[in-house]
């Protein structure tokens, strides 16, 4: 039996996508959790994790706090004498790859997605990119959710190319996500989008589009699920008062929610690979997206593919699906399904997870 460390950001990604992996890793492990505290820590621990309340600043680069995680990591590491280390998302990459190898612990890295720091030719992604290279040097493997991010690491030398090894993502749950009847005929079109309400996730592009949308066709709905990461308190409170769209704010259960929509739409800058668009392709959804890695896989005969940071290409792909007739809606529903079953079913991203980890 080993002892397992998982160092992540956050509880929300880690319980909702990890889950699965982490009652897999328990059925002949030791799991050790290292991330704020937050409420879906307690369903890891009723589970089985042991867990360490570690505070990780998400956002920003400051060496104070930066240098006080590095520190809590070898405080961590020095308790728990840890077999095998699994990270996810930035600083648990970097800091806790940088501390499995100074400490020669055998380590596994997550490439949940490149971020701001990848997206601009500037100082930042000179230092994200060194301080890849030092951690990641002597990893295990280096697990990627689309092939950009991978060749990236590759043509940028963080990493060399055994080390690599491509996934479909986080995959998706079948059965927690389960095909869902499509809406009535009769009922008005009912987007969706599902996510931080922030820039880099389209919200631009998308609420101007939803102006179009509606002063043509009124009768439309757009629901928006998702925690402000960025200012847009103002724009939402006016565009609810304009009835463009809903907000409901964070939900710990969105299905209702994908249930009730004829399509979601996610016009996202860059994704690792986007669990929301996952999730609703499994319900049997069909999808507008981004025509970008981590957003275009999850398209094949369900949906379209809109052009990145483009609002007129958005607005007409969204038209585009209001003008289908109701059969043709009907068809890109059963094709996410499908889709979803072929490559994306979670047990088997968990199979091939395990199999990597234990090589």
């Amino acid at each position: 039996m080993k002892k397992i460390l998982i160092l992540a950001n956050n509880d929300i990604g880690l319980y909702k996508f990890r889950k699965e992996l982490i009652q897999k890793l328990l059925e002949n492990h030791q799991v050790y959790i290292s991330l704020p505290y937050g409420q879906l820590v307690d369903p890891l621990v009723d589970m089985g994790c042991q867990f360490i309340d570690t505070s990780v600043d998400r956002r920003g680069i400051n060496p104070v706090t930066d240098l006080k995680l590095i520190r809590q990591y070898f405080r961590i590491f020095k308790e728990i004498k840890p077999d095998l280390v699994i990270t996810y998302t930035i600083k648990p990459n970097v800091y806790g790859g940088f501390v499995s190898r100074i400490k020669h612990v055998e380590y596994a890295i997550n490439i949940t997605g490149l971020g701001t720091a990848f997206q601009k030719e500037n100082l930042i992604k000179k230092l994200v990119c060194s301080l890849y290279k030092i951690s990641a040097k002597t990893a295990k493997v280096v697990f990627f959710e689309n092939i950009e991010n991978k060749e990236i690491f590759i043509h940028n030398h963080l990493i060399n190319e055994k080390q690599a090894y491509l996934l479909n993502g986080a995959g998706v749950n079948l059965e927690e996500y389960p095909l869902s009847p499509y809406p009535e005929q009769s009922q008005p079109v009912h987007f969706l989008f599902i996510g931080r309400v922030m820039k880099e996730k389209g919200v631009d592009e998308l609420f101007e589009a939803a102006k179009r949308i509606k002063s043509q066709y009124p009768e439309i709905i757009f629901d928006i699920v998702g925690p402000m990461e960025d200012d847009y308190k103002a724009i939402i409170s006016q565009l609810t008062a304009q009835q463009i769209i809903r907000y409901h704010g964070y939900q710990e259960d969105v299905r209702p929610f994908i249930k009730q929509c004829h399509c979601f739409v996610l016009p996202s800058y860059h994704e690792g690979m986007a669990n929301t668009l996952l999730e609703c392709a499994s319900m049997g959804r069909p999808l507008i997206t981004s025509d970008i890695h981590g957003c275009k896989e999850a398209i094949n005969g369900n949906g379209y593919l809109c052009k990145v940071k483009e609002t007129d290409d958005l607005y007409q792909k969204m038209k585009e699906f209001i003008e289908l007739d109701y059969d043709q809606k009907k068809k890109l529903s059963i094709n996410s399904r499908k889709h979803m079953k072929k490559l994306f079913d979670k047990e088997k991203v968990i199979e091939k997870t395990i199999i990597r980890l234990c090589d």
